[in-house]
């Protein structure tokens, strides 16, 4: 039984079927196949041209690589294998060889022809991509090499785009480099402490504060120079009155020896680096508490910004995390005790990172496990909210954390906390108002977004403020009209529809009473200019107007009364032609 090997070969401009002569010599000589892939004239004695396919368009290309790397078989390639394949009779049989494994089941489960992606495949694949560009005369090798680009950057940019990890990245780097940022200024503000305390030992049990003592050390510098000038700004750096008066006395008899100039500079000036890293590292903690208030608002409500970013980083991401059960949440972070306790047969840890939480700390020593076990439950359901729900709210992790609460009382006074029902309930309504108010603030944010972008279309800076002015008065607008109309509707309101009819015709009459007190006053501005010719040729155009006006009104009338005549008379006609068709 003969065997026809046909090669699908995906590209960037299209898909494209090879065949290869005498499969059954080939699969043999491998080695001499693998020699003659880098040779053009021998490889193409080889392998021969069957099909090809191009793209439509660089959305398209992106869709069937999409499909491709997901092992499905898009509808462009099930088309074109249809077409090109030929069907395998009884003594030949057709092999599609294919570069993955997952395409190759999903083309054998669909059409029905066998695919293989080992042995000489892989070889043969290897040469079609190395001299793809002569099989194709259209297609040169920098247009290949351009649509590798380009579809190579949307791929990655598609990629990248519904990445469900990418928020949750920013908080694992931010507490993985907070904490190497403690365990940095830990060890700087030790060697501060022990590089001054040669000048000023008695600064040392004075100020305990590693922050504190880097600003007084780079504040004080030479302790023989410490005047009361000074006095203020460690004032202001101790908080303290008492301490002050003690560092000022312990200055004048200090049992340390004196410095040099250079090692006083270097001691500074590694006290203004220790104090930037404090100061950046605050900034951090606010950056991570605004991020995880915004990712994981409820997981941050429950147990904090710190440990719940230590969860989500031991965790890889915040879907790993709502994936783990809640006996995995307790334990996450002891996994070495965990092991050992199952090697050595012994008591396994009752919680991991979940213990620098407040709620372990409170609990009596008999309640720690119960109390971690409640608590781990509760920190699950609150990062699988955060990491399914559309607009996430920090109300349903408030009731969680008052759960807790809860339970922390029943275990030390045996208070009957509330039910597990009510309390979801409730939290639901609550959290169901807080996305409709947040959706409302959303689309405020969009609209002001989109007037700033037309304001720097159009090239124009002030106009984002004349924008928001605008807005604001048109605001005001109609309540004041709404406040005239109500003040016109309170004298007497059950004569409603008749005062309103009235109201609008006193309105018309009063419009016009002022547009003629206009005329009236331009022309006596004219007759005091001495310009009485114009005033004359306007009311010599006024009259015009007004005979005009007159005729073409008396010429609509005779036209009616015309028309009412001409139908009385065809009434008339047509009732004599009735009375004679009825004699």
């Amino acid at each position: 039984m003969s065997k026809l090997l046909f090669i699908l070969f995906e590209h960037a401009a299209g898909y494209s079927l090879f065949s290869v002569k005498e499969f059954d010599e080939v699969a043999t000589l491998l080695p001499q196949v693998e020699s003659s892939v880098t040779d053009i004239s021998k490889f193409q004695s080889v392998v021969k041209l069957h099909a090809f396919q191009a793209f439509r368009n660089g959305p398209n290309s992106l869709d069937n690589i999409n499909a491709i790397a997901a092992g499905e078989l898009h509808p462009d390639l099930h088309s074109f294998l249809e077409k090109e394949v030929p069907k395998g009779k009884k003594k030949v049989q057709v092999i599609l060889g294919v570069g993955d494994s997952k395409i190759g089941a999903a083309i054998s489960e669909t059409l029905g022809i066998s695919c293989q992606h080992t042995g000489v495949v892989a070889e043969l694949m290897r040469g079609i991509r190395q001299h793809f560009s002569s099989f194709i005369k259209a297609l040169s090798e920098t247009n290949a090499s351009k649509a590798q680009l380009g579809l190579g950057h949307s791929y990655s940019r598609d990629k990248v785009k519904f990445n469900v990890n990418r928020v949750d990245n920013m908080i694992i780097q931010s507490i993985s480099l907070l904490d190497q940022l403690d365990k940095d200024i830990n060890t700087f503000s030790m060697r501060i402490r022990e590089w001054y305390s040669y000048h000023f030992p008695e600064l040392v049990k004075i100020v305990n504060d590693n922050y504190m003592f880097a600003r007084l050390a780079n504040l004080i510098g030479d302790r023989t120079k410490l005047t009361t000038e000074i006095e203020e700004q460690v004032e202001e750096i101790v908080m303290d009155s008492a301490k002050v008066k003690a560092i000022f006395d312990a200055a004048k008899s200090s049992m340390g020896f004196d410095i040099g100039t250079i090692d006083l500079v270097s001691i500074q000036a590694f006290s203004r680096r220790v104090i930037s890293l404090t100061e950046y590292r605050k900034t951090l903690a606010e950056y991570l508490t605004s991020k995880m208030t915004s990712v994981a608002p409820n997981l941050a409500a429950l147990i904090g910004e710190q440990v719940g970013a230590r969860l989500i980083s031991h965790a890889g991401s915040l879907t790993n995390l709502a994936k783990y059960p809640a006996s995995t949440v307790q334990i996450l972070g002891a996994e070495k005790a965990l092991f050992r306790a199952l090697k050595t047969r012994g008591n396994t840890p009752k919680y991991g990172l979940i213990f620098h939480s407040t709620f372990i700390g409170r609990a009596g020593p008999k309640n720690k496990g119960r109390i971690s076990r409640y608590l781990a439950n509760k920190c699950s359901i609150a990062s699988r909210i955060d990491n399914f729900s559309d607009i996430p709210t920090s109300v349903i992790g408030e009731h969680l954390k008052q759960q807790v609460e809860d339970r922390l009382k029943f275990y030390e006074t045996g208070e009957t906390p509330a039910k597990n029902l009510d309390v979801m309930r409730q939290a639901v309504s609550e959290a169901d108002v807080a996305k409709t108010q947040a959706l409302k603030s959303q689309k405020k944010l969009a609209k002001k977004e989109k007037k700033r972008k037309l304001a720097e279309m159009n090239g124009d800076p002030n106009t984002t403020l004349d924008t928001t002015n605008g807005e604001m008065e048109a605001d005001d607008e109609p309540k004041k009209k709404k406040k005239k109309k109500k003040d016109k509707m309170d004298p007497d309101e059950s004569a409603g529809a008749a005062e309103l009819e009235t109201t609008v015709e006193e309105a018309t009459p009063a419009k016009k009473s002022k547009k003629k007190k206009k005329q009236e006053a331009d022309d006596a501005q004219e007759n005091a200019n001495g310009d009485e010719s114009l005033v004359k040729e306007k009311k010599k155009k006024k009259n015009r107007t007004a005979e005009e006006s007159i005729n073409e009104s008396s010429a609509v009338d005779t036209s009616l009364n015309i028309t009412a005549d001409e139908t009385g008379d065809s009434s008339k006609k047509s009732k004599k032609k009735k009375k004679k068709s009825k004699e």
